[in-house]
């Protein structure tokens, strides 16, 4: 589609497309939606019913519309792609704003570019895996390409990885950003009743997010630094695991609505991940006075 195709009304209708609802993605989307509410767009969201995203977005004014879709490539796309073009019929967008790999993969599938469209991945879907199923990924991923009118990534390293495994397209960087009135070092914190050092390492519980390699290096820590804890803020599929491996001085505290509380009462925030974009999590930390 060239540039005087992408010109749109002054009433933009904008329909955000997300399957994961709870984590950085919908903190990124919800930010977003927020902001183009406040700029006066009508703002639309397709996504899985369940977690915080739909809820945050409803309450600053956008039209949230239930999108069945699960994390992993399978059987269900026919579903949900078939989902996605309903969707389209109810709303009628200008332009369609694809978050993450399964909306990128099912809404590509069923725009095929009849309306500006912008894939923003949040991390490659190629990296998420190898063999025979990170090969598909990288080949869709260049095929998909053809179908976005912009790549918008969080950082220079998301955008050269994605060149590296030949994704052509026309790419823009957006950084991340975090909410300074939220992120800071003054506020409130969770307390502990004793001085021994806290780590604190938030994120979903998952193989991307590395928590296993931090479990593993950890009695290394309590050798060097006896009554070190650890607290792992986040739930996800991979908690039942990270349990068992789990040694002395580790707390599973599950999902937290104000990381910001966190932060504050960390002497160390740890990032163990095997890949990321721009993960939210640095940011806020740092924004939170805190060594990372």
């Amino acid at each position: 589609m060239s540039a005087e195709q992408c010109e749109l009304p002054p009433r933009t209708r904008v329909l955000h497309i997300a399957q994961p609802v709870e984590g950085g993605v919908a903190r990124v989307v919800a930010d977003l939606v927020r902001a183009q509410r406040a700029e006066g767009l009508d703002v639309h969201l397709a996504c899985p019913p369940g977690g915080t995203l739909g809820e945050q977005v409803a309450l600053c004014g956008a039209f949230v519309h239930e999108w069945y879709a699960g994390r992993a490539p399978g059987p269900a796309l026919r579903a949900e792609t078939a989902g996605v073009r309903r969707v389209l019929d109810v709303v009628r967008p200008h332009l369609v704003h694809l978050h993450s790999a399964k909306a990128g993969l099912a809404a590509r599938l069923a725009v095929r570019g009849a309306l500006p469209t912008v894939f923003q991945p949040h991390a490659w879907s190629f990296e998420a895996a190898g063999g025979p199923v990170g090969a598909f990924a990288r080949r869709w991923e260049r095929y998909g390409a053809r179908w976005a009118d912009r790549l918008l990534c969080v950082s220079e390293a998301e955008r050269r990885t994605g060149e590296q495994a030949g994704v052509a397209g026309e790419f823009v960087v957006l950084p991340n950003g975090v909410d300074l009135a939220a992120f800071r070092p003054e506020g409130g914190r969770y307390g502990y009743g004793d001085a021994a050092p806290l780590v604190v390492c938030v994120g979903r519980l998952c193989r991307q997010k590395g928590q296993d390699v931090l479990l593993r290096a950890w009695p290394a820590v309590r050798e060097a630094v006896p009554g070190a804890r650890l607290v792992l803020v986040g739930d996800g599929p991979d908690e039942a695991e990270l349990r068992q491996q789990a040694g002395p001085g580790v707390e599973f505290a599950g999902s937290a609505r104000e990381c910001a509380r966190w932060y504050r009462a960390a002497d160390l925030v740890a990032l163990p991940s095997r890949w990321e974009g721009m993960a939210l999590a640095p940011l806020e930390a740092m924004a939170c006075g805190r060594a990372l």
